[in-house]
């Protein structure tokens, strides 16, 4: 700054005499400054709200200060203080103060004083470019003293406020766009180049838009556009040949501009309908769209007795998460051994948090789990779709919350952290794993489509619900709500679609035969069955398999593991259709039914999956399969007799 050498001395001080600085660089002596009672009067409370305001609101700032000096006089100085004095003393501020008028030894100071000390003073701009607004008048007080009436009204719209009250402010028009080529990160071609071509393209735009409004044709007025549609019109088809024809721009934009110019007003106007067409809303159908028939030209049976050509075969599953044979003794000991040393600490699924778990909950005080809430993305990062000739990043982002990777530590709180073990000899530690046994019944389904639900529990990932469908009709086979073994820290209701309501509204599994007939026919309340382990549960989806019953499913090494099956038939959809980039890529089962049959799935949002219409996707899938490579065995001359295939060869 600058060093106090009595510069400011002969000033008086602006905060006098409620000034708190010990010392400060002003006068403090009412004598050394001479007072004028009638032009400059010491600043009112009301005055420094005021500056204080302009200052909060960035509009203050340092004012120059005056420069005093003994120049010639002005001879018209004391009209101007008089007239100055009347403006004063016509402010709403100054007529609450009874201010009497000026005597004639004021006015004969202010003629003593010098020219500079009464002319305005334009204060300083701002830093950042900010102007700095002029000096507040009695017309300026008016108007805000009348926004405050406003604002203090009752809001009934009697009274001053309601004559008072502001105008809205106008609406500004956006700026229209120039016939000038768009910019682009890569531009197929020179400035010049590309604005002769666009001037070319919107001359013969504007050509054909003129034999429009000249035509007798009035019924549709729309057709016609104004210049600055016209210039929207160009620039947009200029951007995408320049966007999306990179190497052959030029040659496709000649080309538009001499269709434009040999087109036929005719051709012009059905151009211009379908647009407008195009920019319409579309009427969305009242109820859904019927799917269309899958026709695979077999009957059931003979899908049945084809479907085993689809088979996996198992060596090679351990590469895509299978476990296709049991953990022996020995390493069931050297996992326990794992487990006891780890003393419970796990690392999170979801957040990556080392914690600790206790099964059976902590004899301190109860908890299941340590480390407090867990925060995390409960989508993936993905990489957003670029389109040529746009300059974006290619940042990973959240699904869920649009956020990119390492900005944020996640979007959704959960109440504890969870783990999930995906090693064989942990699992079986829990649970043993079985493989499907021989059965000699004669009714067991032909084929059965598998899905599973899964949630988090003390134990790990556990399996909570288990749906089976009989295939290719998609009839009901079984459906039951399981309970874990461990403690439930997360159903994972997002994904698995099982809701804590779910489990106590559920019917046991024993008793659902004798609760069905007492259960209302009105009861929109849905009620699953129940069973109290995953072990029952597995038994009973033993019943309706064979070791040769061609399982169905998408992903099943998740199901399989989950209910601790080993099973040698099965019918992975994810096998079925791998995806171009090998493993570890897979497409998802939403995105197959989408692509192959133009269906909608898993469509509930928040409200989670539905294991029983996966299972029946899954199964869709496999009968598109089936179709396809009958159809091609037969072009190929293969035959059908007595239930099964025959090659050309007759093998």
């Amino acid at each position: 700054m600058f060093s106090s050498l009595g510069l400011f001395k002969q000033t008086q001080c602006p905060e006098y005499p409620h000034c708190s600085l010990k010392p400060c660089l002003f006068s403090h002596d009412c004598s050394a400054v001479p007072q004028n009672d009638g032009i400059q009067q010491t600043k009112t409370s009301a005055d420094r709200t005021q500056q204080d305001e302009e200052e909060a609101n960035g509009l203050g700032g340092p004012r120059k200060r005056r420069r005093i000096d003994t120049d010639a006089q002005d001879p018209h100085l004391a009209e101007k203080a008089s007239s100055r004095t009347s403006r004063a003393s016509s402010s709403p501020i100054q007529s609450q103060k009874d201010a009497q008028p000026p005597t004639q030894a004021s006015k004969e100071h202010f003629d003593a004083l010098p020219r500079t000390a009464s002319r305005e003073i334009s204060p300083p701009p701002l830093r950042g470019g900010a102007r700095v607004p002029a000096k507040r008048t009695a017309s300026t007080l008016d108007a805000k003293q009348a926004g405050a009436t406003v604002l203090q009204s009752d809001g009934n719209g009697s009274g001053p406020a309601s004559a008072t009250r502001k105008a809205p402010l106008p609406k500004v028009k956006a700026p229209e766009e120039s016939l000038n080529p768009r910019m682009l990160h890569n531009p197929p071609a020179s400035h010049a180049i590309r604005l002769k071509l666009l001037t070319m393209l919107h001359e013969q735009m504007t050509r054909l838009n003129d034999e429009v409004k000249k035509s007798e044709d009035a019924s549709q007025p729309a057709l016609t556009l104004s210049d600055s549609e016209l210039i929207l019109q160009a620039l947009d088809e200029e951007f995408q040949f320049a966007r999306g024809s990179f190497a052959i721009y030029q040659n496709v934009i000649k080309s538009r501009i001499m269709v434009l110019r040999k087109m036929k007003l005719t051709i012009w106007k059905e151009e211009r309908s379908k647009k407008i067409a195009e920019k319409l809303p579309k009427a969305t159908p009242k109820g859904p769209s019927a799917a269309k028939p899958l026709v695979t030209d077999l009957t059931p049976a003979e899908e049945i007795a084809f479907v085993t050509r689809l088979t996996a075969q198992q060596e090679g599953l351990n590469k895509h998460g299978y476990i296709t044979t049991m953990p022996t003794e020995t390493e069931l000991d050297t996992a326990r051994k794992g487990v006891k040393s780890a003393q419970g600490w796990e690392q999170c699924d979801r957040c990556n948090t080392r914690f600790q778990v206790f099964p059976g909950r902590r004899e301190e005080d109860g908890a299941l789990t340590s480390g407090g809430h867990c925060t995390y993305h409960w989508a993936k990062p993905r990489r957003p779709d670029i389109v040529k000739g746009e300059n974006k990043s290619r940042e990973l982002k959240y699904a869920c919350c649009d956020e990119t990777l390492g900005m944020s530590a996640g979007c959704t709180k959960a109440d504890s952290h969870v783990f999930k073990t995906s090693d064989p000899k942990r699992l079986a530690l829990i649970m043993p794993f079985e493989t499907t046994p021989l059965s000699n019944r004669d009714d067991t389904p032909g084929a059965v489509c598998f899905d599973c639900e899964m949630g988090y529990s003390t134990f790990g990932m556990e399996l909570i619900r288990l749906t089976a469908t009989a295939w290719p009709d998609g009839r009901e086979l079984l459906d039951i709500l399981v309970r874990p073994l461990g403690e439930v820290l997360d159903l994972n209701s997002r994904f698995s679609g099982v809701w804590p309501e779910d489990f106590a509204n559920a019917i046991p599994f024993n008793e659902a035969s004798q609760l069905q007939n007492q259960i209302p026919p009105d009861d929109s309340v849905p009620r699953l069955k129940i069973v109290d382990n995953p072990l029952k549960a597995r038994q009973l989806l033993f019943t309706l398999l064979k070791p040769t019953t061609p399982l169905i499913g998408h992903a099943l090494e998740n199901d399989l593991n989950a209910a601790r099956i080993l099973h040698p038939t099965i019918i992975d959809t994810a096998l079925l259709y791998p995806h171009h980039r090998g493993l570890p890529l897979r497409f998802g089962l939403k995105m197959l039914m989408k692509k192959h049959l133009d269906r909608d799935i898993q469509t509930g949002g928040d409200q989670g999956h539905d294991s029983k219409e996966d299972a029946r996707a899954a199964g869709e899938l496999v009968r598109l399969r089936v179709g396809e490579m009958w159809r091609k065995l037969r072009a190929e001359g293969w035959v059908k007799r007595d239930g099964g295939f025959f090659s050309p060869n007759g093998e």
